[in-house]
């Protein structure tokens, strides 16, 4: 453990978190690159930053990101307001996007990250028309917010942005889609069927 005074501010902080979102101008995108080049705190706060980061991009667009052309638009209308150039992120590696399995008839998951140190899982799942997802005990926990197309829940009928959170031990009888439904769901991975 090193007995050097530490030299950041949270201020000095965000602007490295901004920077692994690639949220600055370029200019201080390359003040903020040189800063981290020059410190090994900042360099070890990056590499912490890095994986988290490049989890969001592998998010399915239609969840997180806006539209190419409303991204245009917001620069563009951003510039003007500022009177300075549209900004152009730059150019990320393309990471690797996680793939959509079928992990039932009808029931696709896109997993997005696991905590296997609390047997937790997020992730994307998707039901077909006419599918029933099992009835199940929760273990932990469980976040469902419903994205696209109406979700039943037992008695309750979700529609694109519901939100639902249940307690560890509580059930839900029946899980069902008339239509077809995506949703973000995490949840324990130690869920009992039945």
């Amino acid at each position: 453990m090193s007995s050097k005074p530490s030299t950041h501010t949270q201020e000095h902080l965000d602007l490295v978190s901004l920077f692994a979102l690639r949220s600055l101008s370029p200019r201080e995108m390359a003040s903020v690159e040189a800063q981290i080049l020059s410190c090994e705190d900042c360099q070890q706060e990056i590499e912490t930053l890095r994986p988290i980061v490049s989890s969001f991009v592998g998010w399915s667009t239609d969840v997180l990101r806006p539209t190419e052309s409303l991204w245009g638009r917001l620069a563009t209308r951003i510039a003007t307001e500022s009177a300075t150039q549209p900004y152009v992120p730059p150019a990320l590696e393309a990471p690797a996007k996680p793939e959509w399995e079928e992990a039932a008839p009808g029931i696709h998951v896109k997993i997005l990250a696991r905590n296997t140190a609390i047997d937790s899982v997020s992730m994307l799942v998707r039901l077909d028309p006419g599918i029933d997802y099992p009835a199940h005990r929760h273990a932990g926990t469980e976040e469902l917010h419903l994205l696209h197309g109406i979700l039943k829940v037992d008695d309750r009928t979700l529609y694109p942005g519901d939100f639902i959170h249940s307690e560890a031990g509580s059930v839900d009888h029946r899980v069902w889609s008339e239509t077809g439904c995506t949703c973000f769901l995490m949840t324990s991975t130690e869920d009992a069927l039945f």
